[in-house]
C-alpha cells in the first residue's frame, strides 16, 4: 500500500520524538511491503523564525495533499513570557486544525500494567483503566471572538458552539462506544453555561439513536474529581475543546506521564497524529524526551487513517514488550528502575525497533 505522510516536527522536543516516530513508520513499511513517502513542513516558532508566520501557506498545501500528518509540538518560552505577542506558535496549531477541518481529537488513556508505579495514583485504583476521550477541537473559547476593552483592563473570550459542531463529534463518540464497553460520559457545565446547555441538549437528543449505549452527563468539576477517584468507571468521554484539553492532561497521571499519551485529530479528510505533550524546552536537545507517545501516535495513524490494524497492534505490542523488559525513559522511571535501564530518546526508539524486528524474526520461524 502506498501512503504519503507529512512530518511536521514543530518546536522543541517535537523534533526529537517525531524522528523516532518516522523510524517506526519506516520499519513497518519495510516489514509489510508498504511504500511510505515523506515530506516535511514548518509550524509554530520554527515557522515564525523562517517565514514570519506560525502556519505558512506551504504547510497547509502539503498537509492537504497528504494521507496523514505526523506532528510534534509547538511552543517557545519567549512567547509564554510575553502575553502581548501578536504572533504566537500556538496559532499555527489552531490554524492547521481549522484549515483541515480536524474537529475531533481522540485521546486514548490506556495504562500499561508495567507503569502502575509511575503514577502518583494508587495502583489498585488505576489497574484496568481504559478511557477514550473525544475532545471537540475547532470550537469553544479557542476559536470564539476574543478581545480587550479600550483601556485594556477587561478581556473576554467567547465560548461558542453550534448544534452541528456538537452533533458531528457526538456521532463519532457514540459510534466508538458501540465498539467498546457501550458507556458514554458527556462532560459539560450545563448548570452555568448556555453553550453547555446546548451541548447537553444535543447529546440527549442523539442518545435514542444508540439505545445500547448507556449515557451519563457530568459537570466538568465532578468529572475532574471522578477521573482521579475512579478512572475505571469511564469508557468513552465526550467533551468540548477547553474541558477536553484540561481533562486529558489530568488523565496523563493515569498513564504515568504525558510522554505516554498519543492523540489523533481527525475530520473528514487528512488526519493529524501527535503526542499530547508540549515542546518541553526545558529538556530540548538533551536527548531524554520520551518518544513513546509519538510512537503510539504512529500506531493510531496506521489504524485510523490507513486501516492497518495488524500493523498498529504490532507497534503497541512492541511498546508493551519494551516496558515489560524493564526499559524506561526518565519520566516513567521509578526508584527501583536500574540506572542502565533508563534510556534516552534515541535508545528507547532503538528498543522499539528491536522489538519490532524480534516479532518479525519469531514470525519467520
Amino acid at each position: 500500500m502506498k501512503k504519503h505522510i507529512v512530518v511536521i516536527a514543530g518546536d522543541g522536543i517535537g523534533q526529537e520524538v517525531t524522528a523516532v516516530g518516522k523510524q517506526v513508520l519506516e520499519a513497518i513499511a519495510q516489514k509489510y511491503g508498504h511504500e511510505f513517502t515523506y515530506d516535511t513542513a514548518l509550524i509554530g516558532h520554527a515557522a515564525i523564525e523562517a517565514t514570519g508566520s506560525p502556519l505558512p501557506d506551504e504547510t497547509i498545501t502539503k498537509s492537504k495533499a497528504s494521507d496523514a500528518i505526523l506532528f510534534g509540538a509547538v511552543g517557545h518560552p519567549k512567547y509564554d513570557n510575553d502575553p502581548s505577542a501578536k504572533v504566537r506558535p500556538e496559532q499555527g496549531l489552531l490554524g492547521i486544525r481549522k484549515a483541515l477541518g480536524l474537529y475531533a481529537n481522540l485521546r486514548p488513556i490506556k495504562l500499561f500494567d508495567e507503569l502502575l508505579s509511575a503514577s502518583s495514583i494508587r495502583p489498585e485504583i488505576l489497574k484496568g483503566s481504559d478511557i477514550l476521550f473525544f475532545r471537540e477541537l475547532t470550537g469553544d473559547v479557542y476559536f470564539g471572538e476574543k478581545g480587550r476593552s479600550e483601556d485594556r483592563n477587561t478581556a473576554y473570550d467567547q465560548m461558542i458552539y453550534s448544534r452541528y459542531e456538537v452533533e458531528r463529534i457526538a456521532k463519532k463518540a457514540f459510534e466508538a462506544a458501540m465498539t467498546r464497553r457501550r458507556r458514554l460520559c458527556s462532560v459539560d457545565k450545563a448548570n452555568v453555561l448556555e453553550s453547555s446547555r446546548l451541548w447537553r441538549e444535543v447529546v440527549q437528543a442523539m442518545a435514542p439513536q444508540y439505545p445500547d449505549v448507556v449515557v451519563e452527563h457530568q459537570f466538568i468539576d465532578s468529572a475532574a474529581m471522578l477521573l482521579i477517584k475512579d478512572p475505571r468507571r469511564f469508557d468513552v468521554v465526550l467533551t468540548g475543546n477547553l474541558f477536553g484539553d484540561i481533562l486529558t492532561d489530568e488523565a496523563s497521571q493515569i498513564a504515568g506521564s504525558m510522554g505516554m499519551l498519543a492523540s489523533a485529530s481527525i475530520g473528514d479528510t487528512t488526519g493529524l497524529y501527535e503526542p499530547i505533550h508540549g515542546s518541553a524546552h526545558d529538556i530540548t536537545g538533551q536527548g531524554v524526551a520520551n518518544p513513546l507517545a509519538s510512537i503510539l501516535s504512529v500506531a493510531l495513524m496506521l489504524d485510523i487513517s490507513f486501516g492497518m490494524k495488524a500493523e498498529a497492534e504490532e507497534v503497541v505490542a512492541a511498546v508493551d514488550s519494551a516496558l515489560k523488559a524493564g526499559y524506561r525513559t526518565r519520566d516513567i522511571a521509578d526508584a527501583d528502575t536500574p540506572g542502565g535501564m533508563i534510556l534516552g530518546t534515541e535508545a528507547m526508539g532503538s528498543q522499539i525497533l528491536d522489538q519490532l524486528n524480534s516479532v518479525a524474526e519469531n514470525q519467520a520461524v
